[in-house]
């Protein structure tokens, strides 16, 4: 009972020796990359550089406790920064103390939305957000995110939170660039896309071996950090119009509640559930990756809990809403983390650079926080996913579409809500016009098949309809539509089969149609059969009178209703691979 109240006694009782020097590795190389991408991300969220550091120290120590990925590396990240300087700026001015009032009640309200989903199990509340939805809506976030830094990179008076608003300002300000900036960011930006993969094979070319050289390579961003700060200090570029970040306060966070403003957190609720879904679904993708990389699983509840839970720190220690972090997690597992105490060590980390490092950011460019974030997001967008989803499915290519039109031109919170909804509303089109196929048996088997695809054997008398899909309130009529069609161009018809083999729900409104048809087809002279019932849904039907009404059989099997309605063509057929004189198609 412990162990699932607190899941780190799992490995903390079996901790060894190898798995301390693994995790404090892995660590070490987090905290290099976490540390300018938490001040990064906090500039992209409209936050002082330290609410991004303060999320990168008790959220972990409270996930390393709670959570179950030992790979998974939580913190600020661009995504959640996005949305909530969208959820906060809609609420307050920009960088005021009302804004900071709003990102601490989005990390606790998500943080305990998260928490209570965890409790309660409701983790599949997460599906309503489908791939395409997410895809579409992180690709046309990540370009919002990589637009919204140009004012940084150029040094110019760009801004806006949308494609209609980003566009216009920067062609008016386009013409005027700090130019020392606009160099600084080109040198940033390109070695940035360099350090990806040319620190590493410079040292290997150096002789370093491979594991070590993947590991060092991860340094760019301290290495971009270190050299830009330094050429600033040297060469005087903020006299030059170059901004910096400026004082960083030292010291670890304070904690304590934010003030409480009803009316703020009822504006933020909606908000915060979309920051709570997205974070957690991005979270819980990536640990479960990385976890089947080990052969290990996952407790999405308890996954749940971890998150809320470590956004309900965030909130308490003025940080900003944090989850999981894609880049930060694959260098966290290559470097070998074994436990997930090597969070709770990058938290250390970081807590010491707070307390020791933080003068020296001073002259830290702000162009290269920019700089920072767009390569981050360079691995978010995937433009060719639209079109390979719109050829496999129009309906998924028109959610994906929608979610991304509507982000980039309206906002990130309509487009989420966009892609959600469309998702919802074509998924009920599609089911309310559910694939009905008659079938019939295929020559010299047991086996049944749609006659319009198979060359089968029916009988006149009988009518057997396969549908593929659940029964409910919008499919519920077709269906009967469907037998009463039948009824009427089949004058001899003395058998309707309802082949249920696809069917794994009945809801009320779908057993009052089935009511319906058993009593038309009664009053008709026709007997209604069931064959090849779930045994949930027969648990259903149990508990309504539908079984105790029906004027025909529940069948095991297809076989054995077309057997018992349907004896002489059923074994002629059964005993030939032909059966040609038989075929007939209704």
């Amino acid at each position: 009972m412990s162990e699932k109240i607190f899941p780190f006694l799992r490995w903390v009782r079996g901790y060894r020796r190898s798995d301390l020097n693994n995790d404090m590795i892995a660590a070490t190389v987090v905290a290099i990359m976490i540390i300018p991408q938490g001040m990064a991300y906090a500039m992209l969220a409209g936050l002082p550089p330290q609410a991004g550091l303060y999320g990168a120290v008790l959220p972990l120590l409270i996930y390393a406790a709670f959570g179950s990925s030992p790979s998974l590396a939580v913190g600020p990240v661009a995504v959640v920064a996005l949305m909530t300087a969208a959820a906060a700026g809609n609420v307050a001015q920009d960088g005021g103390p009302e804004f900071q009032l709003a990102a601490l009640w989005l990390a606790l309200l998500s943080g305990a939305m998260l928490f209570a989903m965890g409790i309660l199990r409701l983790g599949f509340i997460a599906s309503f957000l489908s791939h395409p939805v997410i895809s579409g809506f992180i690709t046309s976030a990540g370009l919002l995110i990589a637009a919204s830094q140009l004012r940084h990179l150029l040094g110019a008076d760009i801004g806006g939170r949308t494609v209609l608003e980003i566009v216009p300002s920067l062609m008016r300000n386009i013409a005027s660039p700090s130019w020392p900036t606009l160099a600084l960011s080109a040198l940033t930006l390109g070695f940035l896309i360099w350090s990806r993969t040319g620190i590493a094979r410079l040292l290997q070319r150096l002789g370093l071996g491979a594991p070590l050289a993947r590991l060092l390579g991860k340094t760019g961003l301290l290495i971009a950090v270190a050299g830009t700060t330094l050429a600033v200090w040297l060469f005087g570029l903020q006299a030059q119009g170059v901004a910096v970040l400026g004082e960083v306060p030292r010291g670890l966070p304070q904690f304590g509640m934010p003030a409480v403003d009803l009316t703020l957190i009822q504006l933020l609720a909606a908000p915060a559930l979309m920051i709570a879904l997205v974070g957690y679904v991005e979270s819980i993708s990536i640990a479960q990756t990385l976890a089947a990389r080990k052969r290990q699983s996952l407790d999405p509840d308890r996954e749940l809990i971890a998150l809320g839970l470590s956004n309900l720190g965030a909130g308490v220690s003025s940080a900003m809403p944090v989850t999981g972090g894609l880049s930060r997690s694959i260098v966290n597992y290559d470097a070998g983390a074994a436990t997930p105490a090597a969070g709770a060590f990058t938290a250390l980390l970081v807590g010491i650079a707070l307390l020791a490092l933080t003068p020296l950011m001073f002259h830290l460019p702000r162009a290269t926080l920019a700089a920072i974030i767009v390569v981050a997001v360079l691995s978010l967008l995937d433009f060719r996913a639209l079109p390979r989803t719109w050829a496999y499915s129009k309906a998924d290519g028109a959610a994906m579409a929608a979610t991304m039109g509507v982000t980039l031109f309206v906002g990130v919170e309509p487009g989420l809500l966009a892609g959600v909804g469309l998702s919802l509303v074509l998924y009920l089109y599609r089911t309310s016009r559910p694939h009905m196929a008659v079938v019939g048996q295929v020559a010299g088997t047991e086996h049944f098949r749609n006659v319009e695809r198979h060359a089968v054997v029916t009988d006149p008398e009988v009518f057997s309809i396969r549908v593929d899909e659940s029964l409910y309130f919008p499919n519920a009529r077709a269906l009967e539509d469907r037998i009463v069609q039948a009824l009427s161009e089949t004058p001899g018809l003395r058998h309707v089969v309802l082949q249920a083999t696809a069917i794994n729900y009945i809801d009320a409104s779908a057993l009052e149609s089935l009511e319906a048809i058993n009593d038309r087809l009664h009053a008709a002279g026709v007997q209604f059969h069931l064959s090849e019932v779930k045994g949930p849904v027969m648990d259903q039907l149990q508990r309504s009178h539908l079984l105790g009404d029906l004027t025909g059989q529940v069948f095991l099997t297809q076989f054995d209703a077309m057997q018992a309605l349907a004896p002489r063509i059923t074994e002629a057929c059964l005993r030939t691979e032909r059966c040609d004189t038989l075929l007939a198609r209704p």
